[in-house]
């Protein structure tokens, strides 16, 4: 078995002695290592470590010069280490080698390099219509931010996380999801030599309801962001809102994917396929809900159905592989309980269903489309979170945004037509933080990422990470020297 550390505090790789957060790679269902959780004690010290290099201002302090140097080294050592990291991360989570080293891996390192770009290009708000006052805003880092991340891309997002709090002058303790540690840990261990003041990055692993909750309502954790489920991220907003600490929550989706009538048939086929099966789709922002007009229904349901059975399930590091294993047993189980029965006379099988073929172990299924006669039912409502679509038939476009908003949810939404009138009225109609026309998933990161509804509270991204890890100060300065009342005189 692999050893991971339990805990990276002041730079040093620790090992607690916590009880076992067993790590499974599920291709196989084989034990890859057990992680000692982190308990109380080693939360604090990590966290502890976090304040007082804050506090002693070893990265706060630094010029934003030589913070950027640090960042882009940071972004230099995870691209050299990057087919280590990889390999960890296949492991792990089941995703196919190339989508990692070709996609999370360097999307992680560009993060560092994205904000090491953007805190060059800070600029600050003075105001000047008091004649006698020049009044401006400063932007302060808040503290020690508490950073989880998720499961089903640990690297791009956790990576995201800790280069968007720390860019701003933080330090932070980081989480990762119990289900998927290995590649990001190993990631915090590599970014340690490239000049970061030891405290400014530390990491804890173990399970949410202990070691995460603990780490939540630390007195001295200043903010908190999360992202995940939406069950969970009530809990986490819920401890954090007890201490009046502000947090990001980026949650669930069930997001739909519009196909007009007059969409580019083939890119729309081909972004419906991604949208849906991309990250053996484990992925919140998945076009889940494909709602195709009817004038083109017959066609490109054939098509797409006929596709789906042609997506290759398979050994995650077989370069032909597309889609690899679901992330765990209890995933897995969750996914296949959507499996329409034989009662259930409002959702049809029209491709995938089941186990995939030929495997005895691992946590292998079918790419998935379910034909569903109604947007209440559950196949449309609940989030599957795995390669499983849901397909129904429009005719009038009122009836698509209707269909779209129906939804606790409202992450993302997709719109597919060659018109710019009705893409104009789409992305005015669909009610979700993102709206992706005529490309599947896309992610500027100047931009904010954040949902509407169940799918979360803030937003990530580059003005909205500085509004969320910087504290705002106005600071007013007098142009001479005033004559002030003489109270007293």
């Amino acid at each position: 078995m692999t050893t991971t550390p339990t805990a990276i505090i002041d730079s040093e790789s620790l090992t607690g002695t916590g009880r076992p957060v067993p790590v499974v790679d599920p291709a196989n269902e084989e034990l890859v290592t057990e992680i000692p959780e982190a308990d109380d004690a080693l939360v604090d010290q990590a966290v502890a470590s976090a304040r007082a290099t804050f506090e002693r201002g070893d990265w706060r302090l630094m010029s934003v010069a030589d913070r950027q140097k640090v960042l882009r080294a940071c972004a230099d050592a995870i691209d050299a280490a990057a087919d280590e990291i990889a390999d960890i991360e296949c492991s792990n989570t089941g995703i196919p080698y190339a989508q990692i080293r070709n996609g999370q891996a360097l999307r992680s390192a560009d993060n560092f390099r994205f904000f090491a770009d953007y805190i060059g290009q800070m600029t600050s708000e003075l105001y000047e219509q008091e004649k006698d006052y020049l009044t401006f805003v400063r932007r302060e880092p808040v503290g020690v931010a508490g950073l989880i991340s998720p499961w089903n891309s640990p690297l791009a997002l956790g990576s995201m996380k800790v280069a968007s709090a720390i860019a701003f002058g933080n330090s932070c303790v980081l989480k990762p999801a119990e289900q998927a540690p290995l590649g990001l840990t190993r990631l915090v261990e590599v970014i340690q030599g490239a000049g970061l003041p030891p405290g400014v990055v530390n990491l804890v692993n173990g399970f949410g309801a202990s070691t995460g909750d603990r780490l939540v309502r630390h007195p001295d954790i200043a903010c908190v962001s999360f992202t995940g489920g939406t069950r969970t991220g009530r809990i986490i907003m819920t401890a954090a809102g007890e201490n009046l600490k502000p947090s990001i929550m980026e949650l669930g989706g069930k997001s739909a994917n519009i196909i007009f009538d007059d969409a580019d048939f083939e890119q729309a086929l081909d972004g419906a396929l991604i949208g849906i099966f991309s990250n053996n789709g484990q992925q919140c922002l998945a076009g889940s809900r494909i709602l195709v007009q009817r004038g083109i229904a017959k066609d490109f349901i054939e098509a797409l159905v006929e596709r789906t059975r042609k997506v290759r399930v398979g050994d995650p590091r077989d370069p032909a592989t597309e889609i690899g294993p679901l992330a765990n047993r209890n995933h897995y189980d969750h996914v296949m309980s959507f499996v329409p029965g034989a009662n259930d006379s409002g959702a049809r099988i029209l491709a995938g269903g089941g186990r995939a073929d030929g495997f005895d172990k691992g946590f292998y299924f079918k790419p998935t489309v379910a034909a569903v006669d109604s947007n209440s039912h559950r196949l449309c409502q609940d989030e599957i979170f795995g390669p499983f679509a849901s397909l129904m038939v429009f005719d009038t476009d009122e009836e698509a945004y209707r269909i779209a908003n129906e939804s606790r949810f409202g992450l993302v939404g997709y719109a597919w037509s060659q018109s710019i009138d009705r893409i104009m009225t789409a992305q005015d109609r669909i009610s979700a933080g993102t709206i992706w026309c005529n490309t599947p998933m896309m992610r500027d990161l100047h931009a904010p990422f954040g949902g509407f509804r169940e799918s979360g509270v803030g937003a990530e991204g580059g003005r909205a990470a500085e509004m969320f890890f910087t504290h705002q100060k106005t600071v007013s300065i007098p142009r001479n020297r005033l004559n002030l009342r003489k109270l007293g005189a």
